[in-house]
């Protein structure tokens, strides 16, 4: 069993703007946090994802419980 065996998707409470969601990818694929929110612009700006993608995310991923 590896450390990458018990990940799981959250939304950071720690690494916010709007809703947690780059913050919680950046910590589960262990990326600078502001890499995820470039890309993640870049990709809502040139069509490559949809605000909807977001919203979606926003709603389904559970939030990080306090440490």
């Amino acid at each position: 069993m590896n450390a990458y065996d018990n990940r799981h998707l959250y939304r950071s409470r720690d690494e916010r703007i709007i809703a947690g969601i780059c913050g919680g990818l950046a910590e589960f694929f262990g990326l600078n946090v502001s890499r995820i929110r470039l890309a993640v612009l870049l990709l809502l700006l040139f069509g490559g994802l949809s605000l909807w993608a977001y919203i979606i995310l926003w709603l389904i991923v559970p939030e990080a419980s306090r440490r």
